[in-house]
């Protein structure tokens, strides 16, 4: 590594494990990796994942760094990252959310939707219309009265850890298994476990994958993602039974249903087009530039003495629960 190369440290765990060092692409502009928070003061920039805040709280900010907020969770789930006496701490934003200084959406790159359009649909054999994956109990969105309700109406099949109906038979390769999965269903219930603008996530990309038709319930611009006319919004009908009776419609008629595949031997909408342009470069490479950029820009101060942005009473609360933490074994 270039002893020039600006430090990135990652202060916080990623969610219960240290953020991977080893797996870090490589970019264009020189750049060093690590998570050793011992070497916070020799850091030109330090990332911290939001979702793990409580990790925050120790962190000394020297002259001329900078902080950068980190989470691809929803602020609906998350409400400390939209706080502003929170968020004023950082110069620097990597989120979902599009007006971050650094986009890191959920949205595959271009060869994801190439490979996506190239692939085979498969038969739709199973029974049930419909097919919902879900194991978090996180509901914000009201997901889980919609899909009992839709249950009234029309087969869903449930898999995941919360509240089956259906298990994986044979063995379980993970994503390869699931996407085989849905690929047999006309219909993927696409719902995010909360609702926010750009908050669009592999739920809706999952199925455009396998090979069915999203019905998606979740950000409501939804639509600047895809394609046309390549999934069903959930919330453009008044009630689960209404919607039930549109897909029980679809499948009566396959011309109507065929249409949602259409997408597929079209070029990508201009609008897409030009998302996927904005995250041609890998996120942690385009930090990596705004990094250098701004460093170049200001020039670098690190030296002096640092300051607690959370004040001494969170310090001492965070270093007292990562010592209990280590003392446990955790």
């Amino acid at each position: 590594m270039l002893s020039n190369a600006p430090l990135i440290l990652f202060y916080t765990n990623l969610f219960a494990k240290p953020v991977d060092i080893a797996a870090m692409p490589k970019c264009a502009v020189p750049v060093e990796w690590t998570n050793d928070r011992r070497r916070l003061r020799e850091a030109a920039a330090v990332v911290f994942h939001l979702p793990n805040y409580r990790e925050v709280g120790d962190a000394r900010k020297y002259p001329g760094q900078l902080w950068v907020a980190w989470s691809m969770e929803s602020v609906e789930n998350y409400r400390l990252t939209a706080e502003p006496a929170f968020m004023r701490h950082f110069d620097i934003t990597m989120t979902y959310e599009a007006g971050s200084d650094v986009w890191m959406p959920y949205l595959p790159e271009a060869g994801w939707w190439e490979a996506a359009r190239k692939a085979a649909i498969p038969l739709k054999t199973e029974d049930a219309p419909a097919v919902h994956f879900q194991s978090s109990k996180i509901n914000q969105s009201g997901r889980d009265v919609f899909v009992a309700e839709l249950s009234r109406s029309i087969g869903v099949d449930r898999y995941g850890r919360f509240n089956p109906t259906r298990h994986i038979e044979g063995p379980d390769l993970g994503r390869k298994t699931k996407l085989e999965t849905i690929g047999r269903y006309r219909f993927c219930l696409a719902l995010e476990n909360s609702i926010a603008p750009d908050y669009v996530t592999e739920k809706m990309f999952d199925p455009l994958a396998a090979g069915t038709v999203p019905v998606y319930l979740g950000a409501p611009n939804a639509a600047e993602f895809v394609p046309e006319n390549s999934y069903i919004d959930a919330a453009s009908f008044g009630t689960p039974a209404e919607l039930a009776a549109y897909l029980r419609h679809l499948i009566e008629t396959p011309q109507e249903y065929q249409a949602y595949f259409a997408w597929r031997s079209k070029p990508l909408p201009a609008g897409l087009a030009a998302r996927l342009g904005q995250i041609s470069l890998p996120p942690l490479c385009r930090l990596a530039q705004l990094v250098q950029y701004r460093l170049e820009r200001c020039g670098s101060q690190l030296s002096g003495g640092p300051s607690l942005p959370f004040g001494p009473a969170s310090f001492v609360r965070t270093r007292l629960r990562r010592w209990r933490k280590a003392a446990s074994g955790g």
